[in-house]
């Protein structure tokens, strides 16, 4: 019997989880030594190494000394909690990595709670103690009182803690110890996990945690084994969550190491592996022994909050920049992401229109991303949360809102977030000049927000949330204040015309930028929409005047990004999504249409 162990790299966002699993790598001779390994390995899309986040699960295997420690490094944002969830289930043990600045965060806690609740022991591992202003003592005193807050048991309280300076390469036990290597922290996780139960002798059993897609074999389930052995090309049963039974063959068997994934013969108890053969997988499936199927308890996975209508593009520059366009082509795109990302949902609701459910904007503004590089062109529509009846009584979600924010502007952001009907929990000043404020606020509170808070506290507050629970529906939350400026014209942006419009509102557009009735090029600073021409060039004449040839002088223009657009958006605008452009327009680009849809409303 190999010794294995399972652990899961758990914290929240920017706390170095991707950074510590790459020294973990590299400091177990899993690479070789001519091999030449980038920075955070383990992010492996172009978005997460733009944004240094990671978005899916990843696992790989390490060898120490005689041992194989299957490791997943999981995702920090609240939008994919329910990839942390599942991962936790499939582990004998996790690291919770904090901060030694920043300390507990809510992700921490979102990732702590689910953790205890499933009985596992965490090994607490205080990352970045070379920051300037760390304070590993005050952190370990937090994490300590989060347990006893989660009702932690007695085992889980005695917790190990291991301090780290990740990116330096060192780990230690005590503070005052030299800094070498990685190898405390090795030597904690052989001694403080436990090896995998279950025995090799019992029937088969295996569960899926996470879904891979390949062009060739099809859907891959990459799952752990809880009993018996398993081997290519093996007879077997698989068990859906539903209660459906199928029986199939294992086509293809994957092992890890490092970063490769090796086709292998035959695995055990406690590994974690990849497998093919099954289209009909899903996450949560049990694969089980034909002879004797005894399915495992099948995965719960939290149900989106947020949702967003994805359309066929409509306006008057469809088709010029994008290579998909048809409704055809982004309905086989979602339904090919849904085959992997379980945490979304997706439906077809006719005339080109498709409404994509998630965990939360950035969730969401990723697979629009990822479209968009892919070539597609598409129109979103303004987020909404997703109300459902409980008992009889309509209930909207609420999130745990977090704000680290300069101590001059605390009073600002309540009173912003008091009228987005948001309940402030906690208020305590972190002694570096920065107060840390705990408020509960309606999903779609937050829908909008955060471009606000950032201009707000001058760009140096943190905003941070997890989803708390549903709770019946409030009155109505403030949205934007000011106005549209709308384009009555189609053609080309001009410099003249613009410098006359910077007296209006903020610009979001360049000259010499195509423009068509309907499009939105700035906001209002005013509360209503106004219709302006952009393309306006100065009339010529033959008359010189000392006065009238001014140099024309343009304040930079707003850039809006993906998530800016989507969260400055009213029910009546919509994004273009092109793989060049992002512009802001009108649902109904027609103005008297627009004034017609407004009264009917009204």
């Amino acid at each position: 019997m190999e010794k294995i162990r399972n652990i899961a790299v758990i914290a929240h966002v920017d706390h170095g989880k991707t950074t510590m699993v790459d020294e973990l790598l590299k400091q177990s001779g899993t690479f070789n030594e001519h091999q030449t390994v980038g920075e955070r390995v383990m992010d492996s899309n172009d978005i997460e190494r733009e944004r240094g986040i990671t978005i899916l699960s990843k696992n790989t295997a390490i060898r120490y000394k005689d041992t194989k420690i299957n490791i997943i490094d999981t995702p920090g944002h609240a939008d994919f909690g329910g990839e942390v969830e599942r991962v936790l289930k499939m582990v004998d043990g996790v690291l919770l990595l904090v901060d030694a600045q920043e300390g507990v965060m809510p992700q921490t806690k979102f990732v702590v709670k689910k953790a205890l609740s499933l009985g596992l022991r965490p090994i607490v591992v205080v990352n970045k103690i070379d920051k300037p202003a760390a304070d590993p003592d005050r952190v370990i005193n937090e994490i300590f009182d989060l347990f006893v807050a989660l009702e932690a048991n007695d085992e889980q309280l005695e917790f190990p803690v291991v301090y780290a300076a990740a990116r330096n390469g060192y780990a230690k036990l005590n503070l005052a110890d030299e800094n070498v290597n990685m190898q405390p922290l090795f030597e904690t996780i052989l001694s403080h996990v436990p090896a995998p139960s279950g025995d090799i002798n019992n029937p088969l059993q295996l569960q899926v945690f996470t879904l891979d897609y390949d062009n060739y074999v099809g859907k891959i389930g990459i799952a752990r084994i809880f009993n018996g052995k398993i081997s290519k090309n093996q007879n077997v049963m698989l068990a859906k969550a539903d209660g459906t039974k199928t029986t199939g063959r294992i086509s293809k068997l994957i092992g890890f190491l490092g970063l490769e994934r090796r086709d292998i013969d035959e695995a055990q108890v406690g590994d974690i592996v990849a497998i093919a053969g099954f289209e009909a997988l899903d996450v949560g499936d049990s694969v089980v022994d034909p002879n004797s199927p005894m399915p495992l308890d099948p995965l719960k996975i939290e149900e989106p909050t947020l949702s967003v209508v994805f359309s066929v593009n409509d306006s008057p520059l469809a088709g010029t920049e994008g290579k998909h366009v048809t409704s055809n082509k982004i309905d086989e795109r979602l339904s090919g992401e849904m085959k992997t990302n379980i945490a979304m949902r997706y439906e077809n609701i006719g005339e080109g229109k498709f409404k994509v459910s998630g965990r939360g904007e950035l969730q969401i503004t990723i697979l629009a991303e990822n479209m968009r590089r892919e070539g597609f062109e598409f129109c979103l529509g303004r987020p909404e949360v997703i109300v459902k009846e409980i008992e009889g009584v309509r209930c909207e979600p609420f999130e745990l809102l977090v704000c680290d924010v300069p101590d001059e502007f605390s009073g600002t952001v309540i009173e912003k977030l008091g009228r987005r009907k948001a309940e402030m929990v906690s208020m305590n000043p972190t002694g570096d000049g920065q107060t840390r404020i705990e408020f509960e606020i309606p999903a779609r509170g937050l829908i909008g927000f955060r471009s606000q808070f950032l201009t707000d506290t001058k760009g140096e507050g943190i905003m941070n949330h997890s989803f708390l629970e549903f709770r019946p529906l409030i009155g109505s939350v403030e949205h934007r204040s000011n106005g549209a400026l709308v384009s009555m014209e189609n053609g080309v942006t001009l410099a003249y015309s613009l410098w006359n419009l910077q007296d209006r509102g903020i610009l979001f557009v360049d000259p010499q930028t195509k423009t068509y009735v309907g499009m939105i090029i700035g906001e209002h600073s005013r509360p209503n929409d106004l219709d302006v021409n952009p393309i306006k060039g100065k009339n010529l004449t033959n008359v010189r005047a000392s006065g009238s040839d001014d140099a024309i002088k343009l304040v930079p223009p707003r850039k809006l990004s993906l998530e800016r657009a989507l969260e400055w958006i009213e029910e009546d605008e919509l994004v273009e999504v092109t793989p060049s452009n992002i512009r802001v327009r009108k649902r109904y680009l027609d103005p008297t249409m627009r004034r017609r849809m407004a009264k009917t409303k009204e």
